[in-house]
């Protein structure tokens, strides 16, 4: 299998289905279980991450990679503000280290000043300390990754139920060539956009057919589009990742991104059958779960942490 090819299996895999980004929430969310032995070296670290109810009261730092690792001194993201909501609260997932949730608000606040939506939904952040997840993403671990909704915030305060099982509106035309002009506006590009040119993003991860959009209908300033990189899902949310904050000395940062915007042959790839249609591959077997011996050593502190 070409190497491209199988780097977009990979990250399929990893980042989850369009349609488990879009899974209901509760209404009624339960405690887990204690576990009968928290001390099993072969334990999945998800499996304590994911009890983690409140933020290591520590100096904020972020530990690891955006795959593997955990955030010190999380703070969480208001469910309300005047230009954002955070949706799916049963997750507890609005956790962010400081510069994440200060990103968060200060975009929030212009995303109206740059289109016509009244502010943001905002989905899963981190955990309370970061750390694998139970389900779904293999990133989000350092408080550093944010998804944001392709969908405007309404001009009213959404209801619990709502939050939890309303999904949002797919970008994507069905064949995954191209957006759907029934969905996608002018505003998407605007918002888009307003985040990849702020300073702290690293980089906005959106499906190859939004990418294709951006390319399209950015016009002459392209400089910002280096930042926008295609992957797999990500038709109905935009992930958005900040770099490595000042102090967080055992924070990995990721490559930089090409500095081309993106928009020629590479682009084109995520079009071809073999990525649109790709061969099942039978020999294929999902990687054990994260232990905590793999996380940064740091990690244990932070889960512990009281």
């Amino acid at each position: 299998m070409p190497r491209p090819l199988a780097l977009a299996l990979a990250a399929l895999a990893l980042l989850g289905s369009a349609a488990a980004a879009q899974e209901r929430g509760t209404v009624n969310p339960r405690p887990l279980p204690p576990l009968a032995n928290p001390n099993d070296p072969n334990l999945a670290a998800k499996e304590l991450f994911g009890r983690a109810t409140a933020a290591a009261p520590m100096e904020a730092r972020a530990f690891g990679f955006y795959s593997r690792g955990c955030v010190a001194g999380a703070v969480a993201l208001p469910v309300n503000g005047e230009t954002w909501q955070v949706m799916r609260l049963s997750r507890n997932r609005m956790w962010g280290h400081p510069d994440m949730i200060a990103f968060l608000e200060r975009f929030a606040k212009k995303v109206p000043q740059v289109s016509r939506w009244p502010g943001i939904l905002v989905g899963d952040i981190s955990q309370p300390r970061g750390g694998p997840m139970l389900t779904g993403h293999a990133s989000h671990q350092i408080g550093l990754d944010a998804d944001i909704w392709l969908t405007p915030m309404p001009r009213r305060s959404l209801s619990t139920e709502e939050r939890e099982m309303t999904s949002a509106v797919n970008m994507v035309r069905a064949d995954r060539r191209d957006i759907d002009p029934a969905t996608w506006t002018r505003d998407h590009l605007q918002v888009i956009r307003a985040a990849a040119t702020d300073p702290a993003v690293e980089r906005v991860l959106v499906n190859a057919a939004i990418k294709r959009a951006l390319c399209r209908e950015a016009g002459s300033d392209r400089s910002w589009l280096s930042r926008v990189r295609p992957v797999p899902g990500h038709n109905y949310h935009m992930h958005i990742r900040i770099g490595c904050p000042a102090g967080s000395a055992g924070c990995r940062p990721q490559d930089p991104p090409p500095t081309s915007d993106g928009c020629g042959a590479e682009l084109d790839w995520w079009f071809t059958e073999e990525v649109l249609n790709p061969r099942p591959n039978p020999n294929w077997r999902p990687p054990p779960p994260v232990t905590m011996a793999q996380l940064p050593e740091a990690c244990r502190q932070v889960l512990v942490a009281r």
